[in-house]
């Protein structure tokens, strides 16, 4: 019998997410169909009644209903009470289950498709929201030999750091004390490219031979990207990759089977 799964935002259109996973089914030779949903805010638990009623066997949530999502699941994986947001939802009969693939979906685009070493190098985040919350964990246990998260607002980075304390040697800090920082690794998981502006990052805070990832992507570099390459990084890296490794986490969450990321990267790649 052919199971239902989707994706639920606000907006949604956009999504990759139903090519992504038509992708997997069809590598996989799995039963499935998989769509985008619209929610309006404020009618999203309605909206995940109504699909499990319906006979919906899983779904994918992005934004602005992970922290919703979270409150609704009756169970919580590890890596979802750490990131205290959910992205994929797993329905069991009347239990509903909650988990969180976008961080190791990060380390696995940062380490095994770009060939990174995350392990004793200095990593700079810049954004302390629910973007950043939800890698913070996966990115510490890689061992970095310093994470810092940076955000304008500094109240909100140290909160972050303080609920992450003890799991790795992170800490706080805002974008006019990053100085001479020479990180390794600079992840960009604020908004900012939404509206055309750039995180107020030094050029300085760029090592030699750095790296700089943005958790956004297009068809063209985001503005993040640009400023980067401009600054000497030796690689510049969109958020594709973790998109599709975050989705190939929760396909095998939800059918127990691994789909191979590769192919679909590359042709997703070539359709923007």
């Amino acid at each position: 019998m052919t199971e239902r799964y989707g994706v639920m935002g606000h907006p949604v259109a956009h999504s990759k997410s139903p090519f992504i996973h038509a992708s997997f089914a069809a590598q996989t030779s799995q039963d499935l169909v998989y769509e985008a949903i619209h929610v309006k805010p404020g009618g999203f638990a309605e909206a995940v009644k109504a699909f499990r009623t319906a006979g919906g066997s899983g779904l994918n949530v992005t934004l602005p209903f992970k922290q919703e999502a979270f409150a609704l699941s009756q169970t919580l994986s590890h890596r979802a009470r750490r990131a205290g947001a959910v992205n994929t939802l797993s329905f069991d009969g009347e239990s509903v289950h909650g988990d969180n693939t976008d961080g190791v979906g990060l380390v696995r685009d940062l380490v095994s498709n770009l060939g990174l070493e995350i392990r004793s190098r200095r990593v700079l985040l810049l954004g302390a929201g629910g973007a950043a919350r939800g890698v913070l964990g996966p990115l510490l246990d890689e061992q970095p030999s310093e994470l810092v998260v940076a955000n304008r607002t500094v109240s909100s980075a140290v909160s972050l750091c303080q609920a992450f304390s003890g799991q790795g040697v992170v800490r706080s800090a805002g974008f006019d004390a990053l100085g001479n920082g020479a990180f390794d690794l600079v992840i960009n998981a604020t908004s900012a490219e939404v509206s055309g502006e750039l995180p107020p990052v030094p050029d300085s805070a760029l090592g030699r031979d750095a790296v700089v990832y943005d958790m956004m992507y297009g068809a063209a570099p985001t503005a993040f990207l640009r400023w980067g390459q401009a600054a000497g990084a030796r690689l510049a890296s969109d958020g594709l990759g973790m998109l599709v490794e975050q989705a190939a986490e929760s396909f095998f969450v939800w059918r127990g089977t691994r789909p191979e990321t590769a192919p679909v990267l590359e042709a997703l790649r070539q359709s923007l």
